[in-house]
């Protein structure tokens, strides 16, 4: 993936991106997401993206929870200034305007189907969890629930694995302008 996401053929364009591979989160990874979400990350098993100012954005959770309930959501946008410009996103009527598209468009309805597919190979790869076999997050594959999940998606994925987590991210500010959302300890 490139070091910066601009270009014509990318979804989103202007949306830099740092080529790192999901890693194991340090303590003071862990310490910033805590930071981040006002908790302690439940799952955390991976950094599956960090934003320009290197803080983890986007952390991998492991399909199951320490106490073995199931848990679908595999990409989870930590960033507070991120997650906060996506509610925008979802006030705004996005995912009913996106979910109506998916009915009517059948080239993004395959790529959202191939997104949904990507979602539960990879968190099958992890873990593969039989109570939720087959359900992905986020809605997919058939309608926009959590625009938060796809972002994550998109991020953690790279360009071109979710069309619609591309799309919704295509149309957030510049969070990480402002620099660290909060500082790294």
């Amino acid at each position: 993936m490139p070091a910066d996401r601009a270009g014509a053929d990318d979804p989103a364009a202007g949306v830099p991106a740092v080529d790192v591979p999901a890693t194991d989160p340090s303590a003071a990874d862990r310490r910033v997401v805590a930071a981040q979400l006002g908790r302690a990350p439940r799952a955390m098993r991976a950094v599956a993206h960090r934003c320009p100012c290197g803080n983890p954005d986007v952390v991998e959770t492991a399909p199951r929870l320490a106490d073995g309930t199931p848990f679908p959501t595999l990409y989870y946008l930590t960033c507070p200034r991120a997650a906060s410009a996506v509610g925008t996103l979802e006030a705004s009527g996005l995912m009913r305007e996106m979910t109506q598209r998916l009915r009517t468009d059948a080239d993004l309805a395959a790529g959202y189907e191939r997104a949904h597919r990507a979602y539960l190979a990879r968190r099958e790869q992890i873990c593969p969890v039989g109570e939720i076999a087959g359900v992905s997050a986020g809605g997919m594959p058939d309608r926009v629930k959590c625009l938060h999940v796809l972002v994550a998606h998109s991020l953690a994925a790279g360009p071109g694995v979710n069309p619609l987590g591309d799309e919704a991210l295509a149309r957030l500010p510049q969070w990480w302008a402002g620099g660290p959302c909060v500082e790294p300890a």
